[in-house]
C-alpha cells in the first residue's frame, strides 16, 4: 500500500483539482506546451526549469503533474480546468498558449 497522498484529485475527462496548499503543482501536458504552475494563488505559465525527478520537486514544494500519465488522464489534452485553492476554476486552452486566452478564469466561485 502506498502511503504517499497527491496533492491534487483528478475529475473527469479533463479536470485537476488542487487540493493541498503546502505543494504547488507542476503541470506538464507534452513537449510542445508549456509546463504550468498551479499555486494557492492561481494558474501562471512556469518559467523557471522543471524539476527532473520527484525528489527534486519535492525538495523545491512542488509535484508533477504529467496530464499524459496513466495516473492522470493518459493522454495529453488540448483543454484543461485547473480548480485552484484560490476558489476559481480556469480554462487552460493549449490550442491559444501565447495569446490572453490560453489561460483565464472559467469560473469565478466553483463552490
Amino acid at each position: 500500500m502506498n502511503n504517499y497522498e497527491k496533492a491534487f484529485l483528478v475529475s473527469g475527462r479533463n479536470t485537476i483539482i488542487h487540493k493541498n496548499k503546502k505543494l504547488d503543482l507542476i503541470i506538464i501536458n507534452d513537449d510542445i506546451d508549456p509546463p504550468l504552475i498551479v499555486t494557492r494563488h492561481g494558474v501562471k505559465e512556469f518559467t523557471d526549469e522543471v524539476p527532473a525527478s520527484k525528489l527534486e520537486a519535492k525538495e523545491r514544494y512542488l509535484e508533477l503533474v504529467d496530464v499524459s500519465s496513466v495516473d492522470v488522464f493518459g493522454e495529453t489534452k488540448t483543454l484543461l480546468f485547473i480548480q485552484a485553492l484560490n476558489n476559481k476554476e480556469y480554462k487552460v486552452d493549449f490550442t491559444k498558449r501565447g495569446t490572453d486566452m490560453f489561460i483565464r478564469v472559467h469560473q469565478d466561485n466553483y463552490i
